[in-house]
């Protein structure tokens, strides 16, 4: 049985494929039930008890995962409507908050708990996470972005908590957007090379080529680029490369190259790295280091 419409549309709505989340949540809890039922809820708790609990915050952060919840529930078999919301996603909490109430079967509650505190605290951490570098470089018009570090399978519900946290999201995969890394342009024999081929292969996806030197960025310029990833780059040569970008198309009538910063970015030097100039901070550690947020499911 799919999820429930309700549980569906809501999904939709946050920008995530039901079908992804159903896959998510259904592997998840065949985990927890591979070897057998929940043997301790069934010997603890009658068939018939219903029960209300609430998912509290135990730290302050910013919640994710509201949507995906809902669907561990249903498709733990909780019905429609079991849940009130009291922290939608993107909310700030504090630690006591409450941010999800639950009524219903409780077998079917502890069963799913920690299924449901799983992908809740994960997310939700990428959100909090993601919070702290948006507020590092507010007021700079630098956008924080995510990567492809993700966990594998995760990907989509990752990249909608860096949504909640205020963040952008890069390209989801290989096929939507082009990125020419080193490797990339050491196949094709040169960034030119390398772009032409790109163009002539996909010319209706966007297009973005990695820079690790000033004279790669001309390179990428010359070659008409509009979107460059300054790897690993010092504060100085930032600058300069938001100089090259501004100059060369101006001087040719052309809009101005958007750059993005990448490598080793560290949130308590974000906000030098945004007053730079540059468009972007890609940060991979939204996802691949986020530390969990702390929440938990206390019965009333």
């Amino acid at each position: 049985m799919s999820l429930c419409e309700s549980v569906r549309d809501g999904l939709r709505a946050a920008g995530i494929d039901p079908a992804d989340a159903e896959r998510v949540v259904r592997a998840a809890l065949a985990e927890d039930l591979r070897y057998g039922p929940d043997v301790t809820t069934r010997a603890t708790v009658a068939a018939q008890t219903v029960a209300t609990a609430d998912v509290v915050a135990r730290q302050g952060g910013v919640i994710a995962g509201v949507p995906v919840a809902l669907a561990v529930l249903d498709v733990a078999g909780l019905p429609p409507g079991c849940v009130t919301m009291a922290r939608p996603d993107g909310s700030a909490v504090e630690p006591a908050d409450r941010v999800l109430t639950i009524e219903g079967p409780l077998r079917g509650l502890l069963t799913a708990e920690r299924t449901l505190l799983n992908l809740m605290t994960h997310l939700s951490g990428i959100a909090t996470a993601t919070r702290a570098w948006v507020e590092a470089i507010a007021g700079t018009g630098a956008v924080v972005r995510d990567t492809r570090k993700t966990i594998p399978g995760l990907r989509q519900l990752e990249k909608y908590a860096v949504r909640c946290g205020g963040g952008s999201n890069h390209r989801l995969g290989l096929g939507d957007a082009a990125l020419i890394k080193d490797n990339h342009v050491a196949a094709a024999g040169g960034i030119a090379q390398a772009v032409s081929a790109v163009r002539g292969a996909a010319p209706a996806i966007a297009l973005e080529v990695e820079c690790d030197t000033l004279e790669q960025v001309r390179a990428a310029l010359a070659a008409g680029c509009d979107l460059i990833l300054l790897d690993n780059m010092t504060l100085p040569d930032l600058r300069a490369a938001v100089g090259l970008a501004r100059d060369w198309p101006a001087a040719r009538g052309q809009p101005s190259a958007r750059l993005e910063a990448s490598g080793g970015l560290k949130l308590d030097t974000a906000r030098a790295v945004a007053q730079t100039g540059v468009d972007y901070l890609a940060v991979g550690a939204l996802t691949h280091s986020s530390p969990a947020l702390d929440l938990a499911l206390d019965l009333r």
